[in-house]
């Protein structure tokens, strides 16, 4: 599959956006919307998907410690079904547990100060969303050769 892939970090905050390289490959951490108004926010994020004439949107869905859909993920879910009324592009679910720790590590370790941590940390938590949803899809591909 050749095109574009949009990762999502939803919150109620704010939501970060990263995007895949054409091959779908390389996942680079793209930008924040700040949350207001679902319907609102729905159309900030279909606008970004058109300008990357993206093909599918791999959204983050934050399970529970046992893997289970609890009260922050049915929001998410609900988010998504605003985005699916706007949106004619595929929207899949990733597991996202630990994909803030892991950005936050991440900068920590490229030196990243605190300041700038906060504003990049959405953008950096989608990065990791989709890496891991191109990297399994990947693996999935190789195994079936």
């Amino acid at each position: 599959m050749e095109g574009r892939l949009i990762g999502l970090d939803i919150g109620e905050a704010r939501t970060g956006v990263a995007v895949s390289d054409e091959l779908g490959m390389i996942a680079t951490a793209l930008d924040t919307v700040h949350m207001s108004e679902p319907s609102e926010d729905a159309l900030a994020i279909k606008k970004i998907v058109d300008e990357q004439r993206a093909i599918l949107i791999v959204a983050g869905i934050p399970l529970n410690q046992h893997g289970k859909i609890g009260p922050q993920a049915e929001k998410v879910l609900a988010f998504i079904d605003e985005l699916k009324k706007v949106i004619d592009v595929e929207i899949v679910t990733q597991d996202e547990r630990f994909s803030t720790q892991a950005a936050y590590r991440a900068l920590v370790s490229a030196n990243i100060k605190s300041k700038k941590r906060k504003k990049v940390i959405d953008k950096a938590a989608a990065q990791q969303i989709l890496q891991l949803y191109l990297d399994r899809q990947a693996n999935i591909r190789k195994r079936e050769t």
